[in-house]
C-alpha cells in the first residue's frame, strides 16, 4: 500500500490522554478513524492514514 491516494485532510482532536485522528480523502470524501495515546500523534496518524488506504482500495 505505499501507492500514493492524492491529498489528504488529517483532523487531530485531544480529550484527556487520548488522540482522536481523521483522515479525509479529498477526492471522495472517504474518511477513517484512529483513536490512540496523545503523547504518540504520528502514530495515531500513520494508522489513520493505513486505514484510509486500506479503505480506498476496496472500492
Amino acid at each position: 500500500m505505499s501507492e500514493d491516494i492524492g491529498e489528504v485532510i488529517v483532523e487531530a482532536i485531544r480529550n484527556g490522554t487520548y488522540l482522536k485522528v481523521t483522515a479525509i480523502h479529498v477526492a471522495t470524501g472517504r474518511e477513517a478513524t484512529a483513536v490512540g495515546p496523545a503523547h504518540e500523534p504520528r502514530a495515531v496518524e500513520r494508522l489513520a492514514i493505513a486505514k484510509l488506504k486500506r479503505l480506498l482500495a476496496t472500492q
